[in-house]
């Protein structure tokens, strides 16, 4: 009961987590383009310019957590968040704002590594499955939310209420994360390590994750195999997403929305990740299966170029849709995989969210060059995210023949 209250509680801190960044990180780029005239390739940019020192600090803030605490590290983060957006109030030109993202993404990678660690740490195979099922739909659910609320709370709220929201959010957490230090010192079962580990946190009472039993008997390097598969396609996964949400205020004006029906209809492909998260986390089937990651990334690439190239309504959100079940495979395998694999749960979140980072670097910095270079084709940004997409694919693929590694599910039966 004391461990199930625990993580609970780390449970609470993560979907407080994504409805706070999702809201500023979101719908800061509705902010500029209408505050300061921003077209898609200044949006691009920016996003660039966040994701590219997210890559490089989630990986050193994931090794700083494994050796100074997972609790540390988790202070340093909510606490920095929450004063560089609340700066953020003042924040009245473009490099300002500027400022505020880069400084808030290297403070945000002393959480998510972290969150990603404590609610795996000390699980059983069974235990983890479950784990990491539930914290893809905490995450997924407040992601969704919160962009489909955000268009309406922006609306009614103004605009300043993209730094003091998640401002007091991230305070909130901090004296959360308190009490659960607390508790977790404290606490008559458990003892914390110096490592910032949770031990003896096994045995969930939470709904288990059925695990297929084939599962059980697969070989190490079998496991190393889908993880570098993983690895490779989920940066690929987040080139897409995060080409498209930078582009989702040209997407609402195209389609002439408000930015009130925007964070309604662009959020169907978040709700589809967050069906996809559930079905994945409650049926084991699609592990170490090669033919599920190679037909997620082939769906995501036709659903990202029917989503901004076509101007159909019905169109976009039925694209919306497989395209966020896609993008949810990809997620899953890669975070499944890394923590199944790996004992450092902290260093291997930080590695988990550092490829993200690239993906998130790489999608808006490729679209920003492409404009920059053909100013006279303005869908140049989105035609060549397309291309890369396609190397992506190609690139999997090429990596899973030659991986040494028997990739078809009948060789384990």
């Amino acid at each position: 009961m004391f461990q199930r209250k625990l993580k609970a509680g780390y449970f609470a801190l993560e979907w407080l987590n994504i409805y706070a960044t999702a809201y500023y990180g979101n719908y800061i780029f509705f902010l500029m383009r209408v505050e300061h005239g921003f077209s898609n390739r200044e949006n691009l940019a920016m996003a660039a310019l966040g994701a590219s020192v997210y890559a490089v600090a989630s990986w050193l803030a994931g090794k700083f957590a494994q050796r100074r605490g997972y609790f540390v590290a988790l202070r340093i983060g909510f606490s920095s968040m929450a004063v560089i957006l609340a700066a953020g109030l003042l924040a009245n030109t473009p490099l300002a704002h500027y400022a505020v993202i880069l400084c808030w993404n290297i403070a945000m990678c002393f959480t998510w590594p972290v969150l990603e660690a404590l609610v795996s740490e000390g699980e059983d195979r069974k235990g983890l499955a479950a784990m990491i099922g539930i914290y893809n739909v905490v995450w997924a659910s407040g992601a969704a939310v919160a962009y489909f609320s955000g268009g309406a709370l922006l609306e009614t709220l103004g605009h300043k209420s993209l730094f003091w929201l998640p401002a007091a959010l991230h305070a909130a957490q901090l004296a959360i994360a308190l009490g659960l230090q607390s508790m977790a010192e404290h606490g008559a079962s458990t003892v914390l390590r110096s490592d910032g580990a949770v031990p003896g946190a096994g045995g969930t009472a939470y709904p288990s994750t059925p695990i297929d039993p084939h599962d059980i008997h697969v070989p190490l390097e079998r496991k190393k195999a889908f993880l570098r598969l993983a690895w490779i396609a989920n940066p690929f996964a987040y080139i897409a997403m995060n080409t498209v949400i930078p582009l989702i205020p040209d997407v609402a004006a195209r389609l002439h929305l408000t930015t009130t029906l925007a964070g309604f209809v662009c959020s169907v492909w978040m709700f589809a990740r967050l069906i996809a998260f559930f079905c994945l986390w409650r049926w084991p089937g699609w592990h170490y299966r090669f033919g599920w990651l190679v037909g997620a990334f082939v769906a995501m690439i036709g659903c990202f170029a029917a989503l901004l190239l076509v101007e159909n309504l019905a169109v976009v959100v039925i694209a919306q849709f497989i395209f966020g079940l896609a993008v949810g495979l990809i997620y899953y395998s890669s975070l499944f995989y890394a923590m199944d694999v790996g004992e450092t749960k902290g260093e291997h979140g930080g590695a988990h969210e550092a490829l993200i980072g690239v993906g998130l670097f790489a999608g808006p910095a490729i679209g920003t060059a492409a404009l920059y270079a053909f100013p006279a084709i303005p869908r140049a940004g989105i035609l060549t995210v397309g291309v890369v997409l396609s190397v992506g694919l190609l690139i999997v693929l090429r990596t899973g023949r030659g991986s040494g590694q028997p990739l078809a599910r009948k060789s384990l039966s």
